[in-house]
């Protein structure tokens, strides 16, 4: 499956991740509207995932 379709995936901290397409999503985790190669959601996951920290830790630091 390494050469098939994956999806973007984001979980409610906003963290990042990609899944295979067509499989069921982890509990916890839902799509985030880009599906494509592995290489073009890996690609994706890094413009749109500039900031690692876990939601609930930005909202503490008062962002």
């Amino acid at each position: 499956m390494a050469d098939g379709t994956y999806k973007v995936v984001v979980n409610d901290e906003e963290q990042y991740s990609i899944w295979f397409d067509g499989r069921p999503l982890p509990q916890g985790w839902r799509e985030a509207g880009f599906a494509g190669s592995k290489q073009d959601c890996l690609d994706h996951v890094e413009q749109v995932w500039t900031d690692m920290r876990p939601r609930s830790l930005r909202e503490a630091m008062g962002q």
